[in-house]
């Protein structure tokens, strides 16, 4: 999307700053891609003394997750390689397998 775009649509906006407008660069064209989600909800209500409340809320997250790149006619994506998520995932699974591990050695006692 172009920096001159302007939405009053909230997710596509949320989108626009996580990802910003298609970038040229020796030719070649990239177009960021994100992952956009996005949810709100309201309600009103009486309390015991009838006093009446109301409230509405909205919240959204964006990240970055690839980029498609025109260049000489042809059209590829490149993923985003998120480090971060990797290395967490990679603990997790090791603590998983250390706890299952453990009980395993337990029950062979």
């Amino acid at each position: 999307m172009s920096e001159e775009t302007t939405t009053t649509d909230p997710v596509l906006r949320l989108a626009e700053r996580a990802i910003g407008p298609p970038v040229e660069h020796d030719g070649a064209v990239l177009v960021p891609v994100a992952s956009v989600s996005g949810g709100g909800g309201g309600g009103s209500g009486t309390d015991h003394e009838g006093s009446v409340g109301q409230g509405a809320g909205w919240g959204g997250h964006a990240r970055p997750v690839g980029a498609y790149v025109l260049e000489g006619g042809q059209v590829r994506y490149e993923p985003v390689v998120d480090l971060v998520r990797l290395v967490l995932g990679g603990q997790v699974v090791a603590v998983v397998a250390l706890l299952v591990l453990h009980r395993w050695l337990r029950a062979r006692r």
